[in-house]
């Protein structure tokens, strides 16, 4: 059988850390926790589980900091958990069987689903969805094509039926918003996929005070040459959330205008019926919502295709005086958040 090492970061878990690594102890070969500054007893709990305990300087970057844990592994399979997951008894069996597998199938890496994602909404958008999670700690390289030949670089991956349980005890939306504006301070270049997190923590999680840091970013992002239209239309997303709350007609309709040159977004549409509706111009800000509701589809948050602008919708016929209308348009809501 395979051996498998758990590799983790923390800091202040006390609460969840022991539900983790019980759910856990019984399946890992060895646990290494990296802890980056808890002041309560996280670490003493980690090594009562028997887990080698090491302090690691916090440089606000996590990457860095699970590099670190990785490199101190040992055995043929890492497992990457952070303390507010777990696994039942059903997964627990899964992943055992899943151990046995991994002795006949050369498996790089393997993605399990990660579940209850939206207890705290901050990047995500669906409840259930397959992540990395097991990765071979030394991969082979080994040469391909009987002609032409080239080494294989392209890893091997295995989705599993094994489910996590997250169970995350608050919202991270301000920490990690505080982390994406130091490494912009910093210089550092934003990648497509940080972009894209970075304008959908925003929406889904961010304060106005947030969303007004940022607007330097967005302003040269929607016109760097470097960006991919899908990266300028997400910051011309966040730029008409930052006129409506800065109540400026002008740079709202500047960058509503560069999303219109495309296909609409729903958040683009989402933002022109909340300008509208601000205004007092209800039957405008209706004709806004439909669109962001039924004629668009989103790009950072899915709610702002589905159960907002139906919950808006509710909000100015009630606002109009009807009440069956709006009735209608908050059952729909309820039925789209029960899916």
């Amino acid at each position: 059988m395979v051996t498998i090492s758990l590799c983790m970061i923390v800091k202040d878990e006390e609460d969840c850390l022991g539900r983790c690594l019980d759910s856990l102890k019984d399946l890992v070969d060895e646990m290494i926790i990296v802890d980056t500054g808890s002041t309560d007893r996280t670490k003493e709990i980690a090594k009562s589980y028997g887990a080698k305990v090491l302090d690691y300087e916090w440089k606000w970057d996590f990457a860095d900091a699970r590099n670190f844990a990785f490199a101190q592994a040992t055995c043929d399979y890492i497992y990457s958990a952070d303390a507010d997951e777990e696994l039942d008894e059903e997964n627990q069996k899964r992943f055992r069987t899943l151990k046995d597998d991994l002795c006949e199938f050369d498996i790089d890496i393997v993605q399990m689903y990660y579940c209850n994602q939206l207890s705290f909404r901050t990047v995500y958008n669906y409840d259930r969805e397959l992540r990395p999670k097991l990765f071979k700690r030394v991969r082979p390289f080994i040469w391909e094509d009987p002609i032409h030949e080239q080494v294989c670089i392209d890893p091997v991956i295995c989705n599993s039926e094994i489910e996590i349980i997250h169970r995350p005890k608050e919202n991270h939306a301000g920490r990690d918003l505080h982390s994406f504006r130091r490494a912009i301070n910093q210089g550092r270049r934003i990648s497509k996929r940080l972009h894209n997190l970075y304008a959908r923590e925003l929406l889904m999680g961010g304060t106005p005070e947030d969303f007004i840091k940022s607007k330097d970013f967005f302003l040269r992002s929607a016109l760097d040459n470097n960006r991919s239209l899908d990266e300028i239309k997400e910051a011309c997303c966040i730029l008409t959330h930052i006129g409506v709350l800065e109540n400026d007609p002008l740079f709202i309709l500047k960058y509503a205008l560069k999303d219109a040159i495309t296909e609409m977004s729903s958040e683009m549409c989402y933002e022109l019926g909340e300008f509208y509706f601000g205004q007092g111009d209800v039957d405008e800000a209706i004709v806004w919502y439909y669109n962001a509701a039924y004629e668009c589809e989103s790009i950072l948050d899915i709610k702002r295709s589905g159960t907002m602008p139906r919950l808006a919708l509710a909000k100015c016929y009630r606002a109009l005086g009807n009440e069956e209308q709006a009735l209608d348009y908050e059952r729909e809501a309820a039925e789209l958040d029960e899916a």
